[in-house]
């Protein structure tokens, strides 16, 4: 039988700390009806102790979406805690977002601390934060280096203290896919509690691995996927939303899928980055501007004759209109011709030769040959220019 993972998007609070990409209140509030919209089952919408702005945000949104969990981020500190709790006022379901650094590089060097502390610290942050009246969901930061047999002892502990969700984050990028995903897979088999928690896997892209790490992990056992719009986050960003759901949507022979409305990704896509000034990169899995372009020839024949042989998902799938065919001096006559074809130019044997010699040196010239450029070039030639 399918699993359903629970999408988890944090792009208001860990994409919303890069440099530059901060947003209103009201702006936040616009995203996140949107990812109500889009299907997602939390939204992380800010660390409320953090600034008066964070706090706000929390309390807006937790006002204005009603389908999905608002979660807001804590350190384990009662301070943190209490703030939390009190900007989750108005939630329908709100989820307290606690935790700690679990591996020893944070235990000796961030917090000058020792397991046992750490242990203690975090069992006792979980009790506290539960006795607020909000789901839990415990953090092991860095859980991606931590020591395995401690990582066990802590996420079993923190279960017990009555954390709903444990989130095993990659914090740094470090894990590779196979690794992070027999990480899962150990605390699946090792932690006797396991069964009364999800499991959630957090990955940063350091070593552009936070996809494939993430996908390591709900095969290997976890339950929910801590993502953003467009990948964005601190460093190298995060977890893709769109990578992550498409992946789930195209293999299907995984048994697992999301709530996430495809259609709706790329028009939150250009929002996202809109709003937060940030472009996507042409080449972005899903959502850039060239994912269902092609320009190659041999491609783009072989599009022609079959979309599959090139694409695996149908662009209007998570939104994008169409595949488009981008001419360039590596397109062959299959897409000249088509082309043509769409202006009006039935063009075909030795006409279609001399026309493309006559690209060819435009595309050489111009690098990208638009429909005015290919007008020009079919108006020059006395015979073609009366075909259309």
């Amino acid at each position: 039988m399918s699993k359903k993972i629970q999408i988890f998007d944090t792009t208001l609070r860990d994409g919303e700390q890069v440099p530059g990409c901060q947003l209103k209140t009201e702006e936040k509030v616009i995203i996140a009806r949107e990812l109500e919209q889009l299907g997602v089952d939390v939204i992380e919408a800010g660390f409320p102790i953090s600034s008066p702005g964070d706090f706000l945000s929390v309390v807006e949104i937790s006002k204005a979406v009603s389908e999905p969990i608002v979660c807001g981020l804590t350190r384990s500190k009662k301070e943190d805690i209490d703030v939390a709790a009190e900007a989750l006022h108005h939630a329908k379901r709100g989820r307290i977002h606690t935790g700690i650094g679990s591996s020893d590089v944070h235990i000796k060097h961030k917090f000058r601390s020792t397991r046992e502390q750490i242990l203690e610290q975090g069992v006792w942050a979980t009790k506290y934060a539960k006795a607020k009246g909000y789901e839990v969901e415990f953090y092991a930061e860095d859980a991606g280096r931590a020591d395995l047999v401690f990582l066990a002892q802590l996420v079993e502990a923190v279960i017990g203290a009555g954390a709903d969700v444990v989130n095993i984050p990659d914090t740094t990028g470090y894990c590779l896919p196979h690794l992070y995903g027999k990480r899962i897979q150990y605390l699946v088999e090792n932690v006797k509690n396991i069964h009364r928690a999800v499991i959630s896997v957090h990955c940063h892209n350091d070593l552009g691995l936070a996809t494939a790490n993430t996908i390591a992990g709900l095969i290997n056992g976890a339950g929910q996927a801590e993502v953003t719009i467009n990948g964005i986050g601190e460093r190298a960003g995060n977890t893709s939303l769109e990578e992550v759901a498409m992946i789930l949507q195209t293999h299907k022979d995984l048994d697992l899928y999301t709530n996430i409305k495809s259609q709706k990704i790329y028009a939150l896509s250009q929002l996202v980055s809109s709003m937060m000034r940030m472009p996507v990169q042409a080449n972005k899995a899903v959502v850039g501007k060239n994912a269902f372009a092609h320009s190659s020839g041999i491609h783009q024949d072989g599009f022609l004759k079959h979309a599959e042989n090139y694409e695996i998902m149908n662009p209007a799938d998570v939104g994008v209109p169409s595949s488009s065919i981008v001419l360039t001096a590596r397109s062959g006559r299959a897409a000249l011709k088509h082309r043509l074809e769409l202006l009006g130019y039935h063009v075909a044997g030795e006409d279609l030769n001399t026309v493309y010699e006559s690209f060819l040196v435009v595309a050489d010239e111009k690098k990208e040959v638009n429909d005015g450029d290919l007008i020009m070039i079919v108006s020059s030639m006395p015979v073609l220019a009366k075909l259309p």
